[in-house]
């Protein structure tokens, strides 16, 4: 069998980060964290920062062309531009982020309502500068609660924080269950392949070598409105 999908199960990303200011005057994305996918950065150009947040504390990392850093599942990022930052997305699970791997940092009256954290999340199907409205207006809601967060973090207060990881779980909990399927069909079959094929060769064969193909990706025509820029994203199914 040939792998027809990305390397690694992998969604890859072009992101041009939001460089206008939210109400802290920092300018930049929404802060969200991933329930199940690990997340990297190769920055492209520009400079910034990534601001972070977990039970460890808040941190900020220097980003310039070059850079590469990559978080966990429950790492609430923050993508800063000071500079026309452009960063290489490289997700594991592909799939899973469009199907709702992410949480926004709402406050969390918000958060603790999914059906009020599903309004707050929606982009209308409007003009180019009705969805930047309101993707500004998301923003700056995600970063009044990350606030909420880091202040808490910062007098050694995790209960926030934790609270915040319980609800993001709820919010995803009924769509969850869908997940396994698309990490089986993805990332796990191509580890499983990639098994085969070593122990193919551990006895000797070199069958699937015949299976060689190339394949060409494509970028989306248009730049979309995600949680921390805009964004193209690679078809790997072209």
């Amino acid at each position: 069998m040939t792998a027809t999908t990305f390397p690694g199960g992998t969604s890859v990303t072009f992101l041009d980060v939001y460089d206008d200011a939210a109400p802290d005057g920092i300018p930049g994305g929404s802060p969200h964290l991933h329930l199940a996918s690990t997340e990297c950065y190769v920055v492209l150009d520009g400079s910034g920062e990534l601001h972070t947040l977990d039970l460890a504390g808040p941190r900020e990392i220097p980003l310039q062309a070059g850079s590469v850093v990559w978080f966990t599942p429950g790492t609430i990022h923050r993508a800063v531009n000071r500079g026309g930052l452009r960063v290489l997305v490289i997700m594991s699970n592909a799939g899973l982020p469009e199907a709702g791997d992410a949480v926004m940092t709402f406050p969390a009256d918000v958060v603790a309502d999914p059906a009020r954290y599903r309004a707050a999340a929606a982009l209308p199907d409007g003009s180019a500068a009705e969805r930047a409205d309101a993707a500004a207006r998301r923003r700056d809601l995600a970063v009044t609660g990350y606030l909420d967060l880091r202040r808490a973090l910062e007098r050694g207060d995790a209960g926030p924080l934790r609270a915040f990881h319980a609800a993001a779980a709820a919010i995803v909990r009924p769509r969850a269950s869908s997940w396994e399927d698309i990490v089986a069909a993805g990332p796990a079959a191509l580890s499983d392949l990639s098994l085969a094929h070593v122990a193919a060769l551990a006895t000797g064969s070199a069958d699937h070598l015949a299976e060689a193909a190339v394949r060409q990706v494509t970028l989306d025509d248009e730049r979309g409105f995600g949680m921390c820029g805009r964004l193209r994203a690679l078809d790997a199914r072209s």
